[in-house]
């Protein structure tokens, strides 16, 4: 049950707070580590598998043992598809009514607008990315055990299945899928998996059900339209700004720059992964894939950023001031005016947290501008990209980034609802209007 002086968002910062405490304690064990891990390490490595971020400060291949590799696979697992998902799996085993609160806690969890339904959204999330990762698992294996072995190539599948679909970015290799670069097999079946998961669980179940677009609803539109013309104009820009990058794609064939190129093009959507040097990037291709991270994926997915629907609604809205129209509509449906200013907060409160984020960073370490920003707003966003920053950060800049995974996850409306107190308004003041721009 929860506690009657904790509102919903309030319980699942608790929640969220004491799994990185239980996750920490574990990755700090003898058992879980190859060599000496410090306790603010291990409550990173916990907040990032936890946040699906991907961000490491030691390497996760050789720093931690089978068991602390297990460990990071579980906290990825309950950080991509939510706590209170495996929480009403349990209830429901254990025979618990879920109650009216505990309904209002997973509607927030999922980011969903109402609680109708949820209790069914959330077993279908559980069992419909269980049955991906093991198909995805399966895949991986008939590719990897031939190249890798079958001890080697076994557990490489599992945590790359698991670590795609929760756009967690975790990889046992240090130079993450750097090897497979020209690997047309591996780059299809990773991309495929981490977009599908960070599309949305609403929007897949939705386009199951109806089948066709002009079925779906809005937020599947958008989501659907949007993805494909931005993961389109990203790969087309990486393609052309990186063509001649001796550090990136121009030592490699034609096809393998298309492939790295679209790799590079759609991991900043939270993905995490990389098949090209990040750091070699060019500044243009770095700043752009800073607006893509930002952005991220979409809304009730395992991605994190301000999300694909929350940009939209705010460029929409945008567009029709621009063009003097009183609603905000799109494919003939007029999106409600509460949207726009959640948007709006949204991006606000996120953007807010970057910039103070960014400027203490720029204090506390010794680091280029433009790769502070990067690690922040990769951080921020939960996506894991690194431009080799969060190995060296301090002391306190490994706290800040610790923070800043945190809100990413939760998302900035959570965390602004859980410190806020609730006031109920009883007089209601005249309009009036204010000079602007």
């Amino acid at each position: 049950m929860i506690n009657r002086k904790f509102n919903p968002a309030q319980f699942l910062v608790l929640i969220f707070i004491t799994f990185i405490v239980i996750g920490t304690f574990l990755l700090k064990l003898p058992i879980s580590t190859t060599e000496p891990v410090t306790i603010l390490d291990a409550m990173f490595t916990a907040t990032s598998a936890l946040t699906v971020t991907g961000l490491i400060v030691v390497d996760t291949g050789t720093a931690f043992t089978l068991f602390g590799h297990i460990i990071i696979l579980l906290l990825i697992h309950l950080g991509g598809l939510g706590i209170m998902t495996f929480a009403v799996f349990i209830f429901l085993m254990a025979g618990r009514k879920i109650g009216f609160k505990e309904h209002v806690l997973i509607t927030q969890s999922l980011n969903q607008n109402s609680i109708g339904g949820v209790i069914i959204l959330a077993k279908k999330i559980l069992l419909f990315s269980l049955s991906v990762e093991t198909v995805v698992f399966i895949l991986l294996v008939i590719r990897w055990v031939p190249l890798l072995g079958w001890e080697e190539g076994l557990f490489a599948s599992l945590f790359h299945a698991i670590s795609a679909f929760n756009n967690a970015g975790f990889s046992i290799w240090s130079d993450s899928l750097s090897g497979f670069v020209g690997d047309p097999v591996v780059n299809l079946i990773i991309t495929s998996t981490f977009i599908l998961g960070g599309i949305g669980f609403t929007v897949i179940f939705d386009i199951w059900k109806k089948k066709k677009f002009k079925k779906f609803s809005l937020h599947t539109k958008l989501m659907v339209v949007g993805t494909v013309v931005i993961n389109s104009m990203a790969m087309i820009l990486v393609f052309l700004l990186e063509f001649s990058n001796p550090g990136t794609l121009d030592n490699l064939s034609l096809v393998d720059k298309i492939q790295a190129a679209f790799f590079q093009a759609v991991t900043p959507r939270t993905a995490g992964f990389n098949t090209i040097g990040t750091g070699s990037l060019n500044d243009s291709t770095l700043f752009f894939t800073i607006l893509l991270m930002f952005i991220g994926a979409g809304s009730a997915s395992t991605g994190g950023g301000i999300k694909l629907t929350t940009f939209l609604a705010l460029m929409l809205s945008v567009t029709a001031f621009l063009t003097r129209r009183s609603e905000i509509s799109v494919f003939r449906k007029t999106i409600t005016d509460a949207a726009v200013v959640r948007s709006l907060a949204i991006a606000v409160i996120g953007f807010s947290w970057v910039v103070m984020d960014i400027f203490i960073l720029d204090i506390t370490e010794d680091a280029s501008f433009i790769t502070i920003v990067f690690e922040t707003v990769s951080a921020f966003s939960t996506v894991g990209l690194s431009m080799g920053l969060t190995g060296d950060l301090t002391a306190i800049g490994k706290l800040m980034i610790i923070v800043t995974m945190m809100i990413g996850k939760l998302g900035p409306l959570t965390l602004a609802f859980s410190l806020a107190t609730q006031r109920t308004a009883h007089v209601r003041y005249a309009s009036e209007d204010i000079l602007t721009g």
